[in-house]
């Protein structure tokens, strides 16, 4: 742990570092997922499928868009059964159409069936925040921003959705609370100032190189900001106009997050304001699943 001393909220920050899937947690996620919608087991299949049946599926994609969760679908049928064998033609950030199979799964049928609802609900949402986000990219291409995720994450699922928006492009903002100091309006409101919550940052003990940003909701906490020498601010809210005279400000010295009902449709405006982040939240709050199904094989096929 390093005191944070006057001048060290100046230093440069990272933001963007790549989130991956570490196997041990993808597996504790994928063993609550299953405690979750299997149980004690599945009824349905015991009941109407022979205990040694074999069957062979295909994950089909029923729209375009940017795979992402591979890996945590592979993982659902790996922890049901050795038995059951997954393959994918395809990786994590590739695009892929309509009509496209994205792995086929093999093996024991009462496993494959136990395993498809929580292996298609991983991979529709992973999929579905990697093609919007990928969307978001597109629509920046050309200028110096680049697109963040928030917190604003299903819990529980958090790499998984931060993992998918690396997968479409886009960049990663600070995991949780444990790695990254964000002062809010809350803060400033309980603290009693901007200049105050910084203050009593810089007497904390916090780990060095560690992220550290204040939200300015005006051009006045713009000014205190720089004064105070913070090296990044996250601009809430904040119109176009005031946006582009925030960076003319900062004129290099701090770096500039745009925050605050960005959509699609006004994302290329902020983006030419010259800020260098724009973080999304409804990358993963409101997200489309995309539509993905398991269509069994003929039998014909699955003896092949």
């Amino acid at each position: 742990m390093l005191n944070l001393g006057p001048g060290r909220i100046g230093t440069p920050v990272s933001l963007g570092d790549r989130v991956t899937l570490d196997a041990e947690l993808v597996k504790r996620v994928v063993m609550n997922a299953l405690a979750e919608d299997v149980g004690a087991g599945d009824l349905t299949s015991e009941a109407t499928v022979p205990q040694n049946a074999r069957i062979k599926a295909r994950a089909i994609a029923r729209e375009s868009g940017i795979l992402a969760g591979i890996d945590v679908f592979r993982a659902v049928f790996d922890a049901l059964s050795e038995e059951v064998r997954t393959k994918c033609p395809l990786n994590d950030g590739e695009r892929f159409s309509d009509g496209a199979t994205l792995a086929e799964v093999a093996g024991n049928a009462r496993r494959v069936l136990a395993g498809e609802r929580v292996a298609l609900n991983f991979l529709q949402r992973m999929c579905g925040i990697a093609t919007e986000t990928a969307r978001y990219v597109a629509a920046v291409d050309g200028t110096t921003a680049t697109i963040l995720d928030t917190r604003k994450t299903v819990p529980g699922l958090r790499i998984l959705d931060k993992y998918a928006v690396r997968s479409g492009g886009g960049a990663n903002h600070r995991i949780g609370l444990f790695d990254g100091i964000l002062i809010k309006d809350n803060h400033i409101a309980a603290a009693g100032s901007i200049t105050e919550a910084v203050s009593q940052a810089r007497g904390s003990q916090i780990r060095d190189g560690i992220l550290f940003e204040v939200e300015c909701e005006t051009l006045d906490q713009v000014s205190e900001c720089l004064a105070l020498g913070v090296g990044l601010m996250l601009l809430d809210n904040m119109p176009v106009e005031e946006m582009s005279r925030a960076v003319r400000m900062c004129e290099g010295r701090a770096r500039l997050e745009a925050s605050g009902n960005i959509s699609l449709q006004n994302v290329r405006e902020t983006a030419e304001t010259g800020v260098d982040f724009i973080s999304i939240g409804s990358l993963t709050r409101s997200v489309a699943a995309l539509d993905i199904g398991l269509d069994i094989l003929p039998v014909k096929e699955t003896n092949r």
